[in-house]
């Protein structure tokens, strides 16, 4: 094998050609499962798309670089199952675009971080980790209080429901105000919210501040909605 290696080196076209043909054998391993996907990820019955304020809140999680310490993805092992729930499963991140599922875990994994914590937590934690956590080497995000800009929302589910994400043209016209309703409770909008994304959508004032929805409102949300929108894992979990 390695007079073989050693003569085809010695003739440039030769290599060229063999470098070329194993390149193309691993290319069409990684490319060739792409096609069968829709056969081979089930998205489950239940699974509901994000909120537009949930939507806002993944958006600028991504923006902070939240998922470069944070993945999304509970391997099926014993104790990341004891510590964070069931494993995930490729369905439950169909309507992601991009998915986050990571392998990076500076700090731990969110995949099922919804409904763990409080709001206040969350709230505090962002805006001063260390509050919370005295041990945390986690940035502080103070300016998520900011007033959170709903005006491209629209459009940002027209381009998700163009990639197969189940988002109605009611839920495209209403985006914007979907998502400062789901902030407040009280308003006339809020139970529309439920009507058009379910019944178990969270609908609260999320940063403790009802004189106006921020960053923070649409984070917290975001982060209350992960591992709630599909029963799908706990379900296959259970059967095991």
């Amino acid at each position: 094998m390695l007079i073989l290696h050693y003569n085809l080196e010695k003739v440039s076209m030769a290599l060229v050609v063999a470098i070329i043909g194993v390149a193309s054998i691993g290319g069409i391993v990684e490319i060739a499962p792409l096609f069968t996907i829709d056969e081979t990820v089930k998205v489950p019955e239940d699974l509901r798309p994000l909120t537009p304020l949930e939507l806002a809140g993944r958006e600028i999680y991504i923006r902070e670089g939240c998922y470069a310490c944070h993945s999304q993805m509970i391997r099926s092992l014993a104790d990341e199952i004891d510590r964070y729930g069931p494993y995930s499963l490729a369905g439950e991140s169909a309507y992601d675009h991009p998915m986050l599922w990571g392998s990076k875990r500076t700090g731990p994994d969110l995949a099922r971080v919804g409904g763990k914590y409080s709001d206040y937590w969350h709230v505090a934690h962002l805006i001063n980790p260390r509050n919370v956590v005295s041990a945390s080497i986690m940035p502080s995000y103070p300016w998520l209080l900011r007033p959170l800009d709903t005006g491209k929302l629209p459009a940002e589910l027209a381009t998700l429901a163009r990639l197969g994400v189940p988002y109605s043209e009611v839920m495209l016209t209403a985006a914007a105000s979907d998502a400062m309703a789901q902030s407040r409770p009280d308003s006339d909008g809020a139970t529309e919210v439920q009507d058009r994304y379910g019944a178990g959508v969270a609908v609260r004032d999320f940063d403790g501040n009802v004189e106006k929805v921020s960053e923070m409102d649409a984070v917290v949300a975001y982060l209350q909605s992960l591992g709630t929108q599909t029963r799908a894992a706990l379900q296959t979990l259970e059967e095991e």
